[in-house]
């Protein structure tokens, strides 16, 4: 990140994390993240969904999501950025391990600080 130490978010940026998701890379996706930064995802049992603060509650959220949906994949379709913010459009597969095949349309709501995600807010359509 040397050089992009003042930049909140660029193409090269989102792009890097996309890579993080579609490699499975938990170290990459946790460290794309702030200390302090929130990920909320779609599903949870307040109406924002369930937030995850911290690092280490990041990946708490991943490493099993890894284990039990080994072929989760994610296809970006479109992003574009706006200052410190940015949204990503993409295609979620999944097969789980009961045998239920997942496919979502969704974006993730970002809002970056140099470079690192300060919130990360993930939005879906379920087909059912």
């Amino acid at each position: 990140m040397d050089g992009l130490a003042n930049v909140d978010v660029t193409l090269e940026i989102l792009h890097r994390i996309a890579d993080a998701f579609a490699r499975r890379d938990v170290d990459g996706i946790v460290n794309s993240f702030a200390e302090d930064g929130e990920f909320r995802n779609a599903k949870g049992p307040d109406h924002w969904g369930r937030s995850y603060k911290g690092k280490a509650a990041i990946r708490s959220y991943f490493e099993p999501l890894f284990a039990s949906t080994g072929d989760v994949q994610w296809k970006h379709t479109s992003e574009f950025i706006c200052g410190n913010r940015a949204v990503t459009e993409w295609h979620r597969t999944a097969t789980l391990k009961t045998g239920e095949k997942q496919s979502w349309l969704g974006c993730d709501l970002y809002t970056f600080r140099r470079s690192l995600i300060v919130m990360k807010d993930t939005y879906i359509k379920v087909v059912g």
